[in-house]
């Protein structure tokens, strides 16, 4: 009996394909369902579909309220982050000090520590400076596991730039603070947004310091969609809620898609 054998560029077009409907198939279902009314409203029918979960959002002053708190400690933990990671990265990079790698190395070892590990003794130590219940405090606290991943991303990226590119600024007579300024940042546009990004990502889906730190206010997003699950949930207003969260990080993805994964290089 003759045996069908499937050509390789159709197999593997077979496998990319189904590879992408595992993905994107409970995407796209959230999304449909972020247009369809699944709990009666006045004058909108169970079912119906259009932009009314949508609407609910900026109507709804908590969620309205959790959407600045997020936008206002993430802005602050990747402008925190790029402000200290860009020196240490520049040091790591420029200069050879006894130990530089096992410190770098610690950095990191440091951000894989489980964030729950920390929790008590951050929210302790955030009561005593009245940190908690505010997006500060967890802008903040943020900073502790992004700022190692920002240092990590930076040096990466400055070492690709060679040394006398420094040199020649400064016989031309630039600072320090000038060549930072105005020679190294527009040299290293790329590193940093793209250093932004993962800070940015890591902060905004975040839950464990977000459920510590705000017990009765300063909720982010990630908190105001999980409050949304009652007995009597609003499937739509949950769905929409979550793509309007997904929509900052789809939309910086596409603009760095091209300098991602410059930035994860180890070196030794």
């Amino acid at each position: 009996m003759p045996r069908f054998i499937l050509p390789k560029g159709l197999f593997r077009a077979f496998i990319i394909l189904l590879l992408a409907l595992f993905i994107f198939l409970p995407l796209a279902q959230t999304i449909f369902l972020s247009f369809v009314a699944t709990r009666p409203h006045p004058d909108i029918e169970i079912g119906s579909i259009g932009l009314f979960n949508f609407r609910a959002i900026f109507e709804s002053p908590v969620l309205t309220a959790s959407i600045l708190n997020s936008l206002t400690y993430v802005l602050l933990n990747v402008f925190l982050c790029l402000l200290v990671g860009l020196p240490a990265a520049y040091a790591f990079s420029r200069y050879r000090f006894i130990g530089d790698r096992h410190i770098l190395l610690l950095l990191l070892t440091f951000r894989l520590t489980p964030p729950v590990t920390l929790s008590l003794p951050i929210f302790l130590l955030f009561a005593e400076f009245n940190l908690v219940n505010s997006p500060l405090g967890i802008g903040l606290v943020h900073c502790l596991f992004n700022i190692p991943i920002a240092i990590w991303i930076l040096e990466n990226f400055i070492t690709e730039i060679p040394p006398e590119f420094d040199e020649m600024a400064f016989i031309d007579g630039y600072s320090l603070p000038r060549f930072f300024l105005t020679r190294l940042i527009p040299a290293l546009a790329p590193g940093i947004a793209v250093a932004g990004f993962f800070c940015f990502i890591f902060s905004w889906v975040e839950v464990v310091f977000a459920r510590i730190l705000t017990v009765t206010a300063g909720k982010p997003i990630t908190m105001a969609i999980n409050a949304l699950f009652t007995f009597q949930t609003d499937i739509g207003l949950v769905m929409a809620m979550t793509v309007f969260s997904l929509l900052p990080g789809m939309v910086i993805i596409f603009l760095i898609r091209n300098h991602i994964s410059k930035g994860f290089v180890v070196r030794m």
